[in-house]
């Protein structure tokens, strides 16, 4: 009798104990969100399935689950809008808090309290004295490269920096940093704008004022995302309160250049040189320095002799160090900007976002042109300034006759002015007595134009008409130039969040 009534209690514990562990499991359904917090406790990492709403198994490489956190966060969109999850919590005496005292019951020390307290004036005087915090430190360096077939090249670079206080408020940081491996122009700087980096900043908890190299960037905005290198102004202020966070900005700049992008071709076991080209296929383009970044198969990387590439920007070539092996199957993509500015141009960009509890909103403009006014690469008449006015965005009418009266000079190809079959032709003459004009000749294609190249002397090449046949034109070149039109770009952004409760979000 007693063996029997032993068996049953015991039954009746292991019962008990099936059953607590039974009400650990739990299934519940969810709905889908980037991240999900599943528990407020530790989960268990030995069952954890997740399932859609029609009961199919959803394959863990989908997700990502932190078991100590109870956290699950997906890694691609799903196609159904609830999810259903069966998990395995710890049993409340593992995540229950334990602790000796009760921290609610401790009072406050009133022992000093009824202490009276006289304020004073120190008695040391300070006297301020401007950059007194400032601190300085760089370097020059200096090397010989020497081959056996190779010239000897001399390498140089700076490094300064400058740092420190100029009041209790008010910091100040400053560099000027160059080198000219990569090479930069003609080997050296010799104007401060052909410094890798140089720049002058204030700042302070709320503020910031930055002059010289400056970065413009547009990360929050899905479309017209942009990052560029340009020399001006840039001013930033935080207004925080309460409640809410706000930040103004603003900049002003030059151009340094324009911006590109180049797909290369990689070739099997060629670390280069690989050429970089400008937006209409230009062979010979200037990079502007540091304006580049290189992405292989998606990756961005790094420039240095010690890390994964070097890029000559004199010549627009890259070439890529050992550390990163080239094959064919690579994808290298490089943004970039080149000089190549035929206008003055000027960049305007401002903005600010503003932040709550349940609202986040950005706001910015983006204004790029060309002063139509300052032209640098060509000299435009009256009658090509008017040219450009009528022609609008039509690029095939920005043509203009290139004949302009020129007194004569030995050391240069003109032409004079002859009626053939009645049409008003020019041809070579170095005849002081005849009426010159100096004639600039553009490639227009085969039957599109009514001059050949006739010959080429130690100046210039000559060209000589020819008389088209049946109306059709038996050259490729015309006395015409292609005029450049200044340009603008303007772009305005807006967008936000909306949060009106914990588990919905408004984006726009």
């Amino acid at each position: 009798m007693r063996i029997l009534l032993f068996t049953i209690f015991l039954l009746l514990g292991f019962g008990a104990l099936a059953q607590d562990t039974k009400s650990t499991y739990v299934t519940k359904k969810i709905v889908v969100k980037d991240t999900i917090q599943i528990d407020s406790v530790s989960i268990n990492s030995t069952r954890f399935i997740l399932k859609d709403k029609q009961g199919r198994i959803i394959d863990s490489s989908q997700y990502t689950i932190d078991f100590k956190k109870a956290l699950l966060r997906l890694k691609t969109p799903l196609t159904t809008d609830t999810l259903i999850v069966e998990y395995l919590r710890f049993p409340e005496f593992i995540t229950k808090t334990y602790k000796q005292l009760d921290e609610s019951i401790i009072v406050d020390n009133t022992k000093d309290l009824n202490k009276l307290y006289r304020l004073s004036q120190p008695s040391e005087t300070r006297t301020f004295k401007p950059f007194e915090g400032l601190t300085t430190s760089g370097s020059i360096s200096r090397g010989v490269t020497i081959g056996n077939n190779q010239n000897s090249v001399l390498n140089s670079e700076l490094d300064l920096q400058i740092s420190g206080k100029l009041n209790d408020k008010v910091s100040l940081r400053a560099s000027i940093q160059d080198a000219n491996i990569p090479l930069q122009e003609s080997g050296y700087s010799q104007r401060l704008d052909e410094f890798d980096q140089v720049f002058i900043e204030l700042y302070s908890d709320n503020w910031n004022i930055r002059a010289g190299d400056i970065d413009l960037q547009n990360n929050n905005s899905y479309f017209g995302k942009f990052s560029k290198r340009v020399q001006g102004l840039l001013v930033n202020a935080n207004l925080n309160q309460e409640n809410s966070n706000s930040n103004l900005f603003a900049a002003g700049a030059l151009v340094r250049g324009q911006f590109a992008r180049s797909q290369i071709t990689a070739q099997e076991g060629n670390q280069g040189p690989y050429k970089l080209r400008g937006q209409n296929g230009e062979l010979y383009v200037l990079i502007v320095s540091g304006s580049e970044t290189v992405y292989l198969n998606g990756i961005a990387l790094q420039r240095g002799e010690n890390k994964d590439y070097i890029i000559d920007y004199n010549a627009g070539e890259i070439i890529f160090n050992a550390t990163y092996p080239i094959t064919s199957e690579m994808r290298i993509t490089i943004d970039y900007q080149f000089s190549d500015r035929n206008y003055s141009r000027f960049i305007a960009y401002g903005g600010g976002s503003h932040k709550t509890e349940k609202l986040k909103i950005n706001a910015s403009f983006y204004s790029e042109n060309d002063a139509k006014n300052q032209p640098l690469q060509q000299n435009l008449s009256t009658e090509q300034v008017e040219v450009l006015a009528n022609s609008g965005d039509d690029d095939l009418q920005m043509v203009a006759p290139s004949v302009v009266p020129e007194s004569y000079n030995e050391n240069r190809i003109l032409y004079k002015k002859e009626l053939v079959n009645g049409e008003e032709v020019f041809v070579f003459s170095n005849n002081p007595d005849d009426e010159l004009f100096s004639v600039r000749f553009t490639l227009v294609g085969d039957n599109q134009g009514d001059y050949i190249v006739s010959s080429t002397s130690a100046i210039n090449a000559i060209y000589e008409y020819v008389v088209p046949v049946s109306g059709v034109s038996q050259g490729n070149y015309a006395p015409i130039t292609r005029l450049i039109a200044p340009t603008k770009i303007q772009m305005a952004f807006i967008n936000g969040v909306y949060k009106p409760s914990d588990k919905t979000d408004l984006k726009f």
